[in-house]
């Protein structure tokens, strides 16, 4: 980890939705220590400022970042074009912990941007099938046009990778409706299951529910939690969720942590 940014090329700008672009980076020069998925890494646009972006792909030395332009950082980032530098410092927080559910059933439940945080998680599983049972990917977005990667789940669909969207027109022929609508499609034993969910609070909270709710023990149940990160060292506070900070603690969490935590409203 380290505290300064390096400078990283933009090798590609890809969009993935009318907001959303998908950035592959290449280091410069020194390069930093490997990420796990479910880490992030902080980004800096010069000139601009930083944000804190979980990594999306972790290939052949290159870091890939999904983000949506929603401030101006972020807005900066979506614009760079290839060729560009920006800046990258990390690896920052918790990862999803894959060999941990060795021998386990994999249930991975992604709501909107949060399937990016997922996809290296996903990617490590389906080359490791002899590690764990089996592999289930609910994916779910608010329309047929914000979901992204649209040409990777048909190799991810075995055995099951189901999509689903809140709302649709006429031309979409797949199902409505939230993402734990997909769930009794599913197949996995519960007590031997381990979850990984990654989308709004409000999506982690009603999939955490109905997760307990069907048997799979909270301890495996691992959420990947937001708030606003600044330091992404554990020194400004920013990030506080309870007792937790979660550009340190976080941002993924057992949702045996999480789940007293996320049912305190927040002023």
């Amino acid at each position: 980890m380290t505290a300064v940014p390096l400078p990283y090329r933009v090798v590609s700008n890809r969009p993935e939705t009318t907001d959303t672009r998908t950035l592959t980076l290449r280091p410069v020069g020194e390069a930093l220590p490997a990420f796990a998925p479910g880490q992030f890494a902080m980004l800096y646009a010069f000139g601009v400022g930083e944000i804190p972006v979980s990594v999306a792909g972790l290939q052949d030395g290159a870091l890939t970042h999904t983000l949506r332009g929603v401030g101006a950082v972020s807005r900066a980032l979506c614009a760079v074009r290839p060729g560009t530098q920006v800046g990258v410092r990390g690896p920052f927080g918790t990862g999803w912990d894959l060999p941990a559910a060795t021998g386990r059933d994999l249930l991975v439940v992604a709501g909107g941007i949060g399937l990016a945080p997922l996809r290296p998680l996903v990617q490590a599983a389906l080359s490791t099938p002899r590690n764990h049972g089996r592999l289930n990917i609910l994916i779910g977005a608010r329309t047929p046009e914000d979901l992204l990667y649209r040409s990777e789940p048909d190799a991810w669909g075995r055995p099951y990778c189901g999509m689903t969207v809140d709302r649709a027109g006429p031309e979409w022929t797949g199902h409505v409706g939230v993402v734990t609508t997909l769930l009794d499609q599913a197949a996995f034993t519960p007590h031997e299951t381990t979850a990984f969910v990654c989308g709004p609070e409000v999506m982690i909270r009603a999939t955490g529910r109905e997760l307990l709710h069907r048997g799979v023990p909270a301890q495996h149940i691992r959420v990947s939690l937001e708030r606003n990160m600044h330091c992404a060292t554990g020194h400004c506070g920013h990030c506080q969720l309870g007792p937790l900070l979660l550009c340190r603690d976080g941002p993924v969490v057992g949702y045996d942590r999480a789940e007293p935590l996320l049912a305190v409203r927040e002023l």
